[in-house]
This record gives structure tokens, C-alpha cells and sequence, in this order.
């Protein structure tokens, strides 16, 4: 008998991102206590405030910055796994990033595929978080698992299939693609965890536009002539 969960929204939060279901048939992985099996992958803080993924996964294409890491985290109600560099930004740059993603809350840093061990064995020296590496194949899985990373983020199913072959236990974050068919392959390929990557906010915006062009009314006006027999008026004015 499938379990029934009661679902409780709001009016105000109706456009609320959500994950897709077949997420939930992942594993997950605990980190630090919560367990993880969705990641919105995203630096949109109105994204991030309104979707009920578990984590956020905060790589953006730009070298990393400690202003941009803190706002996220300090917006987030939810763990923040923080990009760090492995590309352009590497050397000592990712490490002091890295120990100041974990000062400002982060659960996690993230490292690209391009990052030496030499490196991710210098930033897990100093911080205690999971290190999370980007890898594009099922090369050099051990080598990356001996320099300290705890987690593996890959792009695609097939690639998480050859890496369980050799790794069953290591945990793993994937790419599950939009469609419920192409994320439960992934999970099925192994991975423990999904990064959705969530529709823009200017998608959303227009959409709701689209919704009040048709309607083609305003809310009504409040008039105020006697607050005491217009409360009605103030409570819908407040929300």
C-alpha cells in the first residue's frame, strides 16, 4: 500500500518549483546529517527560495567569488554545495575559497573536472566539508578518491553506469536530464542523487504575464472610507 503525504501550500507560493517524483526513487546521500537526493542547480536566489529541492548545487561559469557564495548561502534554507573552482580559478585562489565557503555555511564544495589531485589534496587539508569533483568520464576515479573527494558529479547515465562498475559504494551526483524517463535511468544507472536544473525565472515571469494579459483585470481597489466596517479590506490589502 503506497503511503499517502499530506501536502500543505499557500496561496502566495502557488508558482513554487518543484521536483520531479521519480527523484524520490533515488537513495540519497547523508550529508552532515540531512539526507540529499535532489540538488537544484542554481545561483537564482528567488529560485532557490521557492523550490523544495534538498540542496542547492551553486556553480556558476565566472571565477568563484566570496560575496556570491555568502549571499546564496545566507538566502538558502537549504544546504549550499559552493563551486570553487578547477578551470581558470585554481592554485591557491580555490583554496582560500574553499575555507571561506565553509566559514560562510557551505555543506560542500564543488571542483571541476580540470583541477589537479595535487590541488583538491591541498583544499581537503584544510577544510572538513565533502569535496565534490566534476568528472567527465571513468578515468581516474581513484586517483580523484585518494587526493580526499567524498562525492562524484557526473553528466550523464552512461558514464555513472561504467563508474559503478568499479565503484559501487562511492557516492554519486548526476545530471538527470527533464523527463521522469531519462532521471530514472540515471538512478537505475547508479547515481544516489539528481541535479535538476530548474526552468529560468523569466520563463516563470512570462508565463504569469501571459495569465494577466488574458484575464484582463485588476485586483479590486480599496476604498478605506471606515476602517471599522472595511476590515475585510485590510486583511485582503496585507495579504
Amino acid at each position: 500500500m503506497q503511503e499517502s503525504i499530506p501536502r500543505i501550500t499557500g496561496t502566495l507560493r502557488a508558482h513554487t518549483i518543484e521536483m520531479p517524483e521519480v527523484i524520490r526513487e533515488a537513495s540519497g546521500i547523508i550529508v552532515l546529517g540531512r539526507k540529499i537526493r535532489s540538488l537544484i542547480f542554481s545561483t537564482d536566489i528567488a529560485i532557490i527560495r521557492n523550490c523544495d529541492a534538498d540542496a542547492v548545487l551553486a556553480v556558476y561559469p565566472f571565477t568563484p567569488q566570496q560575496v556570491i557564495s555568502e549571499a546564496i548561502i545566507n538566502a538558502s534554507s537549504i544546504p549550499v554545495f559552493v563551486g570553487v573552482g578547477g578551470g581558470t580559478t585554481k592554485g591557491l585562489r580555490s583554496v582560500y575559497m574553499a575555507q571561506d565557503a565553509e566559514a560562510q555555511g557551505a555543506f560542500g564544495v564543488v571542483v571541476n573536472n580540470p583541477m589537479s589531485n595535487s590541488n583538491i589534496r591541498f583544499i581537503k587539508r584544510v577544510i572538513d566539508i565533502p569535496v565534490v569533483s566534476t568528472v567527465i568520464d571513468s578515468t581516474g576515479i581513484q586517483e580523484r578518491l585518494d587526493a580526499g573527494v567524498t562525492i562524484l558529479n557526473v553528466a550523464a547515465a552512461d558514464v555513472v553506469r561504467e563508474i559503478r562498475k568499479d565503484f559501487p559504494k562511492v557516492p554519486i551526483i548526476a545530471s538527470g536530464g527533464k523527463t521522469d524517463e531519462s532521471i530514472r535511468r540515471t538512478i537505475e544507472a547508479g547515481a544516489n542523487a539528481i541535479v535538476y536544473t530548474p526552468i529560468s525565472s523569466s520563463a516563470i515571469f512570462s508565463s504569469m504575464m501571459d495569465e494577466y494579459r488574458t484575464e484582463k483585470n485588476r485586483n479590486p481597489e480599496f476604498t478605506f472610507k471606515t476602517l471599522d466596517s472595511k476590515k475585510d479590506e485590510l486583511v485582503d490589502l496585507i495579504g
